[in-house]
């Protein structure tokens, strides 16, 4: 049952007002309406949405979508608008938020044993959900839509396009940290002949991987980065990082140099942020990437200081705005199927999840990047792949 918020006296009805005026004030900025007719304005169902999201802020609005006490046709355009002006929907200081930044700087939030929270939380749901609303690879990060005009066309071309900025050979040793469905270390191994290690913490994972490589010359591991001690011709790790944490970012960079080869490759395919923070929007710690942290050029620049000579920056972020619209379309066409274990909270929940961070790529305060790194440099220098 969410919190509800009673508004009955004069002094409550006065106070509404006073927030509705400043609600309304902050989102004209963004030429959006409250109760207006475009699919980008928002309907308020309960007025007592404005009381909750200037005490609560981010998590405030978002479990108030939960909760229905408001909608909007195009949550994504919404978004766009709101971060495009940079009108940011803070959240008001009070001890929760004061204690949960202490934290951050005092404890690890990423620990090995945290680490499998996220699995728990997030990659352990019932993979109908996943294979709903992913392409058939089962690939979860963002497509490369260069001449692709489908979600399965973007997919492929994104493992294609790894390859040859790893340029994979015959016989090659490659690992894959946060392998995910398997799907990177199947295309390669299909179509490179090379000897593939994913690791990953989520069980769930590892038996639908197990299960869809079976045949191939691929071995696939409940692991933490931190605990892997082997050698490999080249390493890969596609939307890995985020779950890393600030505080272990040069422990994970550490563990990849010990791994790779001396003329070995590393590729980090990453969402970034433009600024560095060491936690997340709370709406998105708790309920969708619990302890994820988005890196920075400079947090990243720092963990691989004097470890790795960076060769390529790639950066498609705007491809990640396509790739989240089309996970969603085909989570909403397929709703009527997982329906059948999913509850209409459950629904609004991912809708939102998914259209807001179409909305922040669309408006580009959300970063996509491929980084390849090499431990001493490539003589003569490495040819981009474009």
């Amino acid at each position: 049952m969410s919190r509800q918020y009673i508004i009955n006296s004069k002094s409550d009805r006065k106070t509404n007002n006073k927030n509705v005026k400043l609600f309304s004030e902050l989102l004209g900025y963004s030429d959006i309406q409250l109760n207006g007719t475009r699919p980008w304005d928002i309907i308020v169902k309960n007025d007592a949405l404005y009381q909750r999201v200037l005490s609560q802020g981010s998590i405030g609005f978002g479990e108030a979508y939960m909760d229905e006490w408001w909608k909007c046709d195009a949550i994504d355009e919404f978004i766009f608008r709101i971060f495009r002006e940079q009108i940011d929907l803070k959240d008001k200081i009070n001890w929760k938020l004061v204690l949960s930044l202490i934290k951050a700087k005092l404890f690890n939030r990423q620990s090995i044993k945290r680490s499998f929270t996220v699995a728990e939380k997030h990659y352990n749901l019932d993979n109908t959900l996943f294979e709903r609303m992913l392409d058939k690879r089962m690939v979860y990060s963002c497509g490369y839509w260069k001449n692709a005009s489908n979600l399965e066309e973007a997919q492929k071309n994104k493992l294609q396009l790894i390859c040859d900025k790893l340029q994979l050979k015959s016989g090659m040793r490659i690992l894959d940290i946060g392998s995910g469905w398997g799907s990177f270390i199947k295309f390669a191994s299909e179509n490179y002949d090379v000897e593939c290690v994913g690791i990953t913490i989520s069980k769930e994972q590892v038996k639908y991987t197990e299960k869809s490589c079976k045949g191939l010359n691929i071995d696939v591991r409940l692991l933490d980065y931190r605990e892997l001690n082997e050698k490999f011709d080249r390493i890969v790790s596609v939307g890995m990082i985020e779950h890393v944490g600030p505080k272990n970012y040069r422990t994970y960079m550490k563990s990849v140099n010990r791994c790779l080869t001396d003329d070995g490759l590393f590729l980090l395919h990453t969402i970034g942020s433009k600024v560095s923070r060491n936690r997340t929007n709370p709406w998105i710690d708790k309920y969708i990437f619990p302890n994820g942290v988005l890196p920075s050029i400079k947090q990243l620049g720092e963990a691989i200081e004097g470890l790795f000579i960076i060769e390529d920056l790639h950066n498609f972020s705007a491809d990640y705005d396509l790739t989240l619209m089309a996970w969603y379309n085909n989570f909403n066409s397929n709703w009527d199927i997982l329906k059948l274990k999913y509850d209409e909270r459950f629904y609004r929940m991912w809708e939102y999840y998914l259209l807001t961070c179409a909305g922040t790529f669309r408006a580009r305060v959300n970063q996509l990047w491929q980084i390849v790194m090499s431990k001493n440099g490539i003589l003569g220098g490495y040819t981009p792949v474009i």
